[in-house]
């Protein structure tokens, strides 16, 4: 049994344990919590892996990423968003590339106190050199799911987003 298998194995055991101490604990929304965690803990283990001979991390590539896919640009805050990054790491970041020579900041047009990071052509080159060999993973990752099951997948996970940006928006409210 991989360690995959034996993981889930455990943790359905350990929700039900859960359960029978805890009748009221919601046990199939914490069992789909705990598989969204586990999924996107491997895969981003997976991605940090192959990033790490290039000197990157995940959020290193995230912000890349939208570089490479703002023409104009963009700025600290917009990246932000995009990575899902503070500030404080933001700066990090947009260093770390700039001294890579995969960004560059700027002034921006509209309004010279605003800082612009644009992709360079190195970043340029060392994204379409870095990207195709992740396509295998991606895909093997939905190997056995439907193009229905994928549309019905990205459907629900974009819902379970919004309803956790409610819950996050109405945490913030006075």
């Amino acid at each position: 049994m991989s360690n995959l298998r034996e993981g889930l194995s455990r943790m359905d055991a350990g929700i039900a344990r859960v359960g029978e101490m805890i009748p009221e604990a919601p046990q199939q929304e914490v069992r789909l919590t705990r598989l969204l965690l586990l999924v996107g803990g491997t895969l981003l283990g997976e991605v940090e892996a192959y990033l790490k001979p290039h000197g990157l991390n995940d959020s290193d590539f995230r912000t890349l990423m939208a570089l490479y896919s703002s023409p104009d640009g963009a700025t600290p805050s917009e990246l932000c968003g995009f990575a899902q990054q503070g500030a404080t790491n933001m700066t990090r970041i947009g260093n770390a590339l700039v001294k890579a020579g995969l960004a560059a900041r700027s002034h921006s047009a509209e309004d010279r106190r605003r800082i612009v990071l644009n992709i360079t052509p190195t970043g340029k080159r060392l994204v379409r050199r870095i990207l195709p060999p992740l396509f295998p993973k991606v895909l093997g990752a939905y190997a056995s799911l439907s193009a229905s099951d994928k549309r019905t997948l990205e459907r629900l996970l974009r819902q379970v987003a919004l309803n956790i940006d409610s819950l996050q928006s109405s945490d913030s409210s006075p």
